[in-house]
């Protein structure tokens, strides 16, 4: 028969081993959510990456060269996602396939990354993909900023032809932010700047509603660490030759 401390002793421990597994299990769920990957499929727009979408104008979904994208018509369009893909990310890579189109305005943001505030107000922490398109062709703007830190990259000597399929990649180290189209260097420039908290993401436009994108989006991938350009987001094979 066990003594009374010996009782005491197996009912902390039958209490503190259920208790060191749910830590234990939160733990790695709470490390593996800043390691994996997450990849955003437009191939509707009432859902994106398991979230419930809110639309604004009409995105509208069609047929391209690799299966099923949205297309924005520079007018309002947008996708509001609500999940912040990064938040929490001391380093990233951010891909995304798209297509500009050669009649959309001069400034337009096609991705825009906002941190929310406790009341679920955007604030300006935030990360965005943008174009700007010079003698009909466009180059790619990118920003990444938090709390007084930020940098801006946009090089317009290195232009793009409009109407095309491309990827876009921006690689930030937790010191040096690039930007890249395809597995070409756009430009970088350093930057430390901390984590960002929670919040939502808007394609199409900014969450403010203004600098409208014309053109359509495929896919986006974030991943919480910086990747090699071999390691980037590849072009998915040609489903649809012609689109």
């Amino acid at each position: 028969m066990l003594t009374f401390g010996q009782q005491v002793c197996c009912a902390a421990f039958a209490v503190l081993v259920p208790f060191s597994s749910a830590l234990a299990q939160s733990t790695s769920a709470a490390a593996s959510s800043l390691t994996q990957e997450k990849v955003w499929r437009f191939d509707r727009t009432g859902m994106i990456g398991g979230h419930k979408t809110e639309i604004l104008g009409s995105p509208a979904v069609i047929d391209s060269p690799y299966g099923k994208a949205v297309e924005f018509h520079g007018n309002g369009d947008a996708i509001i996602v609500p999940e912040h893909p990064l938040a929490g990310a001391t380093a990233f890579t951010w891909d995304v396939i798209f297509r500009p189109d050669a009649d959309g305005a001069e400034a337009q943001r096609f991705f825009h990354i906002a941190e929310q505030d406790p009341t679920g107000k955007d604030t300006d922490n935030r990360l965005l993909f943008e174009i700007r398109i010079v003698d009909g062709q466009w180059c790619l703007d990118s920003f990444a900023g938090n709390r007084g830190a930020n940098l801006t990259l946009l090089n317009c000597k290195a232009l793009h032809p409009l109407g095309q399929w491309y990827r876009v990649t921006a690689v930030w180290d937790g010191k040096v932010m690039k930007n890249y189209v395809g597995d070409e260097l756009q430009g970088e420039g350093p930057l430390v700047m901390g984590p960002e908290g929670p919040g939502r993401s808007s394609i199409g436009m900014r969450l403010n509603r203004v600098y409208p994108f014309k053109g359509a989006v495929l896919i986006s991938r974030t991943v919480p660490r910086a990747l090699p350009p071999d390691q980037f987001l590849k072009m998915p094979p040609v489903l649809n030759p012609g689109k």
